[in-house]
């Protein structure tokens, strides 16, 4: 595949733009989730400063293992233990995050990290995971190893941008975080169904449809500490 890489001819015609158009697209509407769950992570950092730089490096590590991951597809898809290894991870987050304690207001945090080093391999870890399900539709639509990257190069910046922006956003409206980790636990329930009995995974749009509606609970209900909100929006 790496040769494929290397000397695939530039032939850029309609064909390719609208893939490509395909491809980013794609990675947008999965990469919500996913940017969710890495601003949680990243919240567990106190410092603001912090919680940039675990996204930063995170995301730099995560490009790699995404890019080795697309380079070696389909070698992975013949396992299924990869993407049974991908949903005990979504899911394990998922009752990490519900199984925690709850504050006065009963409303679940994500854990908390006492250094940029705790944070960064979780969230590169946590975007591996998201990517066996993302980089296994991209290759069902095109087969052009140069194009599946280009898409997930632009996601990956994609998501820098979402997981900046939920960080603000988590404090500012009061079930995102919540709505965020049950479409965590969708993609694992996803993957897990993938592993062991595909032909019960639901259609990519029942599943975006899901994905939608769980967002739209998310952001109905808007926090009621004002001051919270606009100290963080300055930031």
């Amino acid at each position: 595949m790496l040769d494929q890489v290397i000397n695939y001819p530039l032939d850029i015609g309609l064909e390719v733009p609208l893939v490509l158009l395909m491809l980013v697209a794609l990675e947008a509407v999965l990469s919500a989730d996913n940017a969710i769950a890495l601003a949680a992570i990243a919240r567990g950092l106190e410092d603001k400063k912090m919680q940039r730089s675990a996204l930063n490096f995170g995301l730099i590590a995560a490009y790699f293992l995404r890019i080795t991951l697309i380079l070696t597809a389909t070698w992975v898809v013949r396992f299924w233990q990869f993407e049974l290894l991908g949903a005990a991870y979504l899911l394990w987050l998922v009752f990490d995050y519900f199984s925690s304690d709850e504050d006065e207001e009963h409303h679940h945090h994500g854990r908390k990290y006492n250094s940029l080093w705790q944070a960064i391999p979780i969230i590169a870890v946590t975007d591996l995971a998201f990517s066996l399900d993302s980089v296994t539709t991209a290759i069902a639509i095109s087969d052009e190893t140069w194009l599946v990257i280009t898409g997930g190069t632009i996601g990956v910046l994609t998501l820098r941008f979402l997981a900046g922006l939920f960080i603000r956003l988590l404090k500012e409206y009061v079930h995102l975080e919540d709505a965020g980790y049950v479409t965590v636990g969708f993609v694992g329930l996803r993957l897990l169904l993938r592993a062991i009995k595909p032909e019960l995974v639901p259609p990519d749009l029942l599943m975006v449809a899901a994905i939608a509606l769980i967002f739209i609970w998310g952001f109905s209900k808007r926090t009621e500490d004002e001051s919270l909100v606009q100290s963080e929006t300055k930031d």
